[in-house]
């Protein structure tokens, strides 16, 4: 019999991988639309300081996840469709999910870079580790503008996933069912 659902560990970090993307997200446009000073006018030192620190710190635990479940569709291959996609449905589908994996891999990567290339602290929860000395400010710059643009395309990505999602919701097709907690 052809296994329809993914395994409950491979639905779980689905899930807690979408949570973390949406807070990530969230507070990744905040910084980049009203950069440190508005944060820091809003909000104050210690909770901007601690933004970012949460930032980095859940981005660096989002890759490890990431990787993760890109190591369990090794070991638990990805489940049979309950109704077969069309060969356009398959060509999004699967484009939209190699795209998402690549972003989801390549922007904290590119967050890390920008941050320890500016010269700023590499946190993770309580570990510090120091930036580059001498920081490059213009590269780092540069580097976190493609972290926000590959923020931005993310987001896109992802509402192309969710609208998806929500028409094989919509047509009870069993589709949503492969992925679902309960």
């Amino acid at each position: 019999m052809a296994k329809t659902r993914y395994s409950f560990v491979q639905r779980l970090l689905h899930w807690l991988i979408a949570l973390l993307i949406f807070g990530l997200l969230a507070m990744g446009f905040t910084f980049w639309f009203l950069g440190y000073e508005g944060v820091n006018g809003l909000f104050g030192d210690e909770l901007t300081n601690t933004f970012y620190m949460a930032h980095k710190s859940f981005g660096i635990l989002l890759f490890f996840l990431v990787v993760l479940r890109l190591l369990l569709f090794r070991f638990s291959p990805v489940p049979e469709y309950p109704t077969p996609l069309t060969g356009v449905e398959r060509v999004v589908s699967t484009t939209t999910h190699v795209l998402m994996y690549l972003l989801l891999i390549g922007i904290p990567v590119g967050g890390w870079l920008a941050t320890a290339i500016s010269g700023f602290p590499i946190q993770f929860f309580g570990w510090s580790q120091p930036g580059l000395d001498p920081a490059n400010k213009e590269l780092g710059e540069q580097l976190f503008l493609m972290h926000g643009i590959g923020g931005a395309v993310l987001l896109a990505v992802l509402l192309l996933h969710i609208g998806a999602g929500l028409k094989h919701w919509k047509l009870k097709d069993g589709i949503m069912k492969r992925i679902s907690l309960p």
